[in-house]
């Protein structure tokens, strides 16, 4: 039971003016960013803009701002919400009056966000989603953290006999300082390393044609003249630049992890598993069983060796912004258990594991092509003559790439649940589904694969796509009629 009375209309925090207000002046600077960017050119150039003198400027931009301090006013009088039996109404608008009813069992989220600028002043945001949209249909940008607290609460609880059992709550998992540096540092960083080598290949020709124009050819002749004797200094001089630009990659990841993930906490609750987190945006979501399309486990060979996992959760049509905090890092082998157990009950982790045919090794072979075409086109800007020696890299690591693709791709299934394990030399995934929450089986088969009787299965929940690949048509035919079957038979809703 709260302190809070939300069957009667009310509105937000009076600070929510602020909030709007700087909501707005960012949305109106965002939109009009060519014409601002004009007209600071013109100012400094001539010292007008348009004929306009400063005093003129000034008088236009303190009215545009006026307009949206009236415009956020006006929004914070008109915005109200309350809850009336197991729906949840809200008002808004100003010119054009909008009223939102959403029934409480077809509300799939509810986040607690909170910015900068909420964080100064004390007040939390919240967003309320549906599976009806990609996009957050309710946004309340400024409550106090309490009465938000209380609202979601009010939200997930359908009626008062389906209220929480009573019982203790507490912190099952919190990442330590540890652990997150640990994370950080364990990021697959080698998609980085070519996105770099390509930048480093692409500028060399601009950067030679550079020195030429400027007569530099003294100080910089021997890196750029490719020939037995330059190669090895070559070598080194591009490798230094790779060097210092893969670390400030590894830094700017590290302070990437460290700020999206401050603070993590997981609370297991009766019904819901809670996740906060967050150091300049916090956000507090709540994770509901039968509102899970899908989920994935994640790690790889130096987060093996420290013992780490990361989870990732996937629910129907939920906004970018906020799918991308559906994920708990640093995890342990008994959490990422105790979890999978807890959301998908009876998950069985040992059943046998059917793999892909012999063709799907063609095909990763088929795909590499590309990559060494494009690679071998960067070396010959960067080393001319001497391009082949990055095939002394690039074959191994793209035989590797191979072996370990096709030796972690498989698939499970048993009565309730599919898992589909896929991974690289690097990194390893397990997609993990309900069989019931599938909403279509598509089976894709070329003409090259038909003459081989081979066929990939495409399975779509309401998030995601997921893909059993290169498989005999004869047992993707089997698998889609028996998986359409206890969808069919079943008769369970899909959240």
């Amino acid at each position: 039971m709260n302190d809070f009375d939300f069957s009667c209309p009310s509105r937000q925090s009076a600070k929510g003016i602020l909030v709007i207000f700087v909501f707005n002046t960012y949305k109106f600077i965002k939109k009009s960013i060519t014409l601002l960017l004009l007209f600071a050119f013109s100012f400094f150039r001539k010292g007008t803009f348009f004929g306009f003198s400063t005093s003129y400027l000034i008088i236009i931009l303190m009215a545009i701002g006026l307009f949206l301090l009236i415009k956020a006013f006006l929004s914070y009088l008109n915005f109200t919400f309350h809850i009336s039996g197991n729906d949840f109404h809200l008002s808004t608008g100003i010119l054009k009056k909008e009223n939102i009813t959403i029934p409480k069992s077809k509300i799939q989220n509810v986040y607690i966000k909170q910015n900068v600028l909420q964080q100064i002043i004390n007040v939390v945001q919240v967003n309320v989603e549906t599976a009806g949209d990609n996009s957050t249909e309710i946004e309340i940008s400024a409550v106090k953290r309490e009465k938000a607290m209380a609202l979601k609460q009010e939200l997930f609880c359908a009626k008062e006999s389906d209220a929480e059992d009573k019982r203790q709550v507490d912190v099952f998992y919190q990442a330590s300082l540890k652990k997150l540096l640990l994370e950080g540092a364990s990021q697959n960083h080698i998609k980085s390393f070519f996105i770099i080598l390509a930048f480093i290949g692409g500028l060399y020709a601009n950067f030679k044609d550079f020195v030429e124009r400027f007569s530099w050819q003294s100080y910089f002749g021997d890196w750029l003249n490719m020939n037995d004797h330059t190669f090895f200094k070559a070598i080194l001089f591009n490798s230094a630049i790779i060097v210092v630009l893969i670390i400030v990659t590894f830094l700017l990841s590290l302070v990437k992890t460290m700020l999206l993930n401050y603070n993590l906490q997981v609370v297991d609750n009766n019904k819901t598993i809670e996740i906060t987190k967050g150091l300049f945006n916090k956000v507090s979501l709540s994770l509901t069983p039968s509102r899970i399309q899908n989920i994935q486990i994640r790690t790889n060979r130096v987060k093996r060796y420290f013992g780490l996992y990361t989870m990732a959760f996937k629910q129907a049509m939920v906004a970018k912004k906020q799918q991308k905090h559906f994920y708990i890092i640093g995890l342990g082998k008994e959490e990422v258990d105790y979890l999978s157990q807890r959301l998908y009950t009876g998950f069985d982790n040992g059943l046998k594991k059917h793999r892909p045919e012999n063709y799907y090794k063609r095909i990763l072979l088929l795909k590499s092509i590309p990559l060494l075409v494009v690679g071998n086109g960067i070396a010959y800007q960067m080393f001319e003559n001497w391009f082949w020696a990055v095939n002394l890299m690039v074959i191994p690591y793209l035989f590797l790439v191979f072996h370990w693709r096709f030796k972690k791709a498989f698939y499970t299934m048993d009565d309730r649940y599919l898992s589909i394990g896929s991974g690289s030399f690097i990194g390893t995934n397990l997609e993990m589904l309900e069989i019931h929450k599938i909403q279509s089986i598509d089976i894709e088969q070329s003409i090259f694969q038909k003459r081989k009787n081979i066929a990939s299965l495409k399975i779509c929940t309401a998030s995601k796509v997921v893909t059993i690949p290169y498989i005999k048509h004869k047992k993707a035919q089997a698998i889609m009629d028996y998986l359409l079957f206890k969808v069919e038979s079943q008769r369970l809703d899909w959240m």
